[in-house]
This record gives structure tokens, sequence and C-alpha cells, in this order.
């Protein structure tokens, strides 16, 4: 299958229409249907479901939805290597891909972005929001350089760095509950309340021995990927939100956030592949990172 062939399909798959994407790609409409036929013919499935006479819109089948996941993964690995081979010797150019969840630990990436700036203008960073599932399958698939998580990684697969603080578990809650006039949140305060958490895997293990309850015990109304959607959910009256705090600006609003007591902190990491080859640009970033951690006096793995 040609690399060209797959750029075809994927736009065909953009446009949802065959004669809209030929004139896209300023070929003609019969060529193109050559192209995809002669795809569906290499790998035995069809991918579109042409429209009727009345409808010149296409849709891709299940097998067709599957290739344009990975025909835009393919292209995107392509499009890297290209530009990571073609740099020049003597300058350090490029971009730096970071796949992480919402979490204030990310300023400490930024203080290092910002430090290259002003040596390297032309490096560009690219951040990529997730759950620790997401950034550890676009990690190994070498879509990201690093992965920012709040969980040990797998030694056997990763290399890391310990940032030097973790992010702070707490409760974001309406300010109008009788739970807001306190300064911290115990375990029990929580028991028979709604609750709202991430339903990232690894959380609920450490919610669930903080909490001295199991998980399935407690009132879990509704569970978020993205603690912004969470918010709206509690500024709603939906339930509390059990997530990090410094995410949500409560400044002015009618939220306010409420740590843990005992204090629940979930240690950061900056994750990459093992015998991973960085770039030139992701080295240095590497090398930055590694720099501003030691500048605070903290160790890494």
């Amino acid at each position: 299958m040609e690399l060209r062939t797959l750029h075809y399909f994927l736009t065909v798959a953009r446009e949802q229409s065959i004669s809209a994407a030929a004139e896209s790609l300023h070929i003609s409409q019969p060529a193109l249907s050559t192209q995809l036929k002669g795809m569906e013919e290499e790998l035995g499935k069809q991918l579109l479901i042409r429209g009727t006479k009345g409808s010149r819109k296409v849709v891709l089948t299940e097998e067709g939805m599957i290739l344009r996941r990975r025909a835009e993964e393919i292209l995107s690995l392509v499009q890297k290597a290209e530009e990571e081979i073609t740099r020049s010797d003597e300058t350090i150019v490029g971009d730096v891909v970071i796949g992480a969840g919402e979490t204030d630990s990310v300023r400490l990436l930024a203080q290092a972005a910002r430090g290259l700036q002003k040596q390297y203008p032309d490096i560009h960073y690219h951040i990529s929001s997730g759950n620790a599932e997401y950034v550890l399958e676009y990690l190994d698939k070498g879509l990201i350089d690093f992965g920012l998580l709040f969980r040990e990684p797998d030694p056997k697969k990763y290399e890391w760095l310990t940032l030097p603080t973790g992010d702070t578990w707490g409760v974001l809650m309406r300010r109008d509950t009788p739970l807001a006039q306190k300064a911290a949140v115990c375990p029990e305060d929580l028991w028979e309340l709604p609750l709202i958490i991430s339903h990232q895997k690894g959380d609920d293990r450490h919610l669930s021995q903080w909490m001295e309850r199991e998980i399935a015990e407690l009132n879990v109304v509704a569970t978020y990927n993205l603690v912004f959607n969470a918010s709206l959910l509690v500024d709603e009256g939906l339930g509390y939100a059990l997530c990090f705090d410094k995410l949500i600006h409560t400044e002015g609003t009618g939220l306010c956030f409420r740590p843990f007591s005992p204090t629940l902190e979930a240690p950061g990491y900056i994750v990459w592949k093992k015998y991973q080859i960085f770039s030139k640009a992701a080295g240095r970033f590497l090398q930055a990172v590694r720099e501003r951690i030691s500048d605070g006096a903290h160790g890494s793995s």
C-alpha cells in the first residue's frame, strides 16, 4: 500500500465525497475512484459506502474507520521522520511533542521550554492532552516524544525523570455547600456525598486507599476525563469532583477547591520510551528539563 494512496483515502474521508476529494487533490474523479477500489481489493475489505444518486456523500465502514486512524498515524510518523532527517546540522530546529493530562506540573516543562526559547527559537512545542492510557498509547506508537504521567512507569518499557513536585488531590465543590466552610476535607466527609471522579486507571486505587472505602461503596454519580467538564457538572450541582489542585480557576466563580486531609499527593514523571533516539530538538529539551530539576536540588530516576 503506497503512502500516496493513504493520503488519497484520508482526503476522501475528510471531504466525505469522492468528487470533492478529487478536486482537492487535483486529480480526476475516475482516477481517484480507481485508486480507492484498488486499495479495497488489496485489503479484501470494503472501506467506503458510496452514496446513491441522490447523495454524493460517502461513509466509512468499520474497516474504513480503522484504516483512517492508522493512516493518520502512519503519515504523521512519515512527516516527522522527513523533518528530522532534513534538518540542518548547523541549527537546532524542530518539534517537541508532549502528551499530558491536566496538571499544574506542565509549568515545569513550560519553564524548560522558555529557557531554550532565546537560544533555539525554531524549536516548537506541541502539547497533546489526554489521560494516562492515551499518553502511553501515543508514546508507544512514537507519535509523541515525552509523556507526563502520575503513575510509576514500567521500567521494562520506559525511562523517566521524577518531577520535583507532584499534584495535590482535593475536592472541587460549589461555594454554597456546607462542606465549603471547611479548610480541608476528610475521608468521612465524602462517604455519603455524590462524587464525580476520574475514570483514569490507577486513580481509583489511590483514592480508595485514602477514602478508606472501595470505590464501589461510594456514591459515584459521574466520571470524567477532563476536569473542566467535571467542573461544569459541579457547577450545575450534580456532585463533588475529586481532582488535582490548580486546574480550575475558582476566584470570582461559584466554585472552590479544598485539599484532602490527610494530604494525598500524586508524584509526577516525565517519561520516554527506552532506547529512544531523540531528534536534536527533543534531546535538547530533555537536557533542559534535567537541568531544571537539578537546579531545584531534586534527584531524578
